[in-house]
């Protein structure tokens, strides 16, 4: 399995090209070393920090693997045979279109009550109702209440909220940008602005793949050269059809003055064969 570690800057909108929008997340995932590896077990650092910033627990691990200080280290099984101690990850060890589990931990909201925490309803808000308005109600359980004198495991209650290691599976790997050592990741991940995520290959869905072509400058640039080919193509078009359209024109109107022409020479020639009529028989 690929695994890498990196921080979530935020969440942006991206259009492919046939102009679906696509909603993405953009990690930013600095080169992570490996530290040691032992059978199929990797030990990763990420970001490295000052020494002055260590305990001497810390200084010493360091030390002994004869590696510089990182802020964060993780060990992941099943790593890839290939990798070795001493290697550089980077964001291209993702291909494009690779389906991944991305790993972090959500947003902390505090102490937060049983109707945010479970979106319980809220009870009647008329005066008069009793209990208070976003009171939660019986956590009673058995018959009538005269069974299990306690509170069950996993009673929804209220109590802190958020701030949980949650892993979304199966998302997909829109572009790996190595120049800015970021991923682009299609649909959202857990945890705040500048939390450290892991992302890792899928598990559910190994070797699946959905590849997107988003809009990058290139390609807009390509569209856009394009969309100017085609527009002189349908100027040329429309030039062309209007020349026709007036050659026609011009072709009718030359048709109606012939035909006018010889309608007003028939008409002549019959006022001159009439006019000879007359002068002969004016003659008898």
């Amino acid at each position: 399995m690929k695994y890498i570690i990196g921080r979530k800057l935020g969440m942006v909108q991206v259009f492919d090209v046939n102009g679906k929008l696509l909603p993405a997340t953009i990690v930013r995932c600095e080169p992570n070393k490996v530290i040691s590896k032992k059978d199929n077990t990797i030990t990763v650092g990420y970001q490295e920090v000052d020494e002055n910033k260590l305990n001497k627990p810390q200084k010493g691990h360091f030390k002994k693997l004869g590696v510089k200080p990182y802020k964060v280290i993780t060990e992941f099984a099943n790593a890839e045979a290939n990798v070795k101690a001493n290697d550089v990850i980077n964001v291209n060890a993702f291909e494009k279109g690779e389906c991944i589990d991305v790993q972090g931990v959500t947003k902390g909201r505090g102490y937060t009550g049983a109707i945010v925490r479970w979106n319980f309803k809220v009870g009647p808000k008329s005066h008069g109702a009793g209990f208070p308005h976003r009171y939660q109600g019986s956590i009673a359980f058995g018959r009538g209440g005269s069974q299990g004198q306690r509170v069950p495991k996993g009673k929804k209650m209220a109590g802190h909220y958020g701030h949980e290691t949650v892993t979304i599976e199966n998302l997909t790997v829109l572009e790996p940008v190595l120049k800015w050592d970021i991923l682009i990741i299609l649909g959202a991940i857990p945890g705040p602005k500048n939390g450290t995520v892991i992302i890792k290959s899928s598990m559910k869905k190994q070797g699946a793949k959905k590849e997107y072509t988003i809009i990058s400058k290139e390609i807009k640039e390509d569209i856009l050269k394009a969309n100017e080919a085609l527009e002189d193509k349908e100027a040329v078009f429309e030039a062309n059809k209007e020349a026709e359209a007036a050659e026609k024109q011009k072709e009718k109107a030359e048709a109606q003055a012939k035909a006018a022409a010889a309608a007003k020479a028939e008409k002549e020639k019959a006022a001159a064969e009439a006019n000879k009529k007359e002068a002969a028989e004016a003659k008898k």
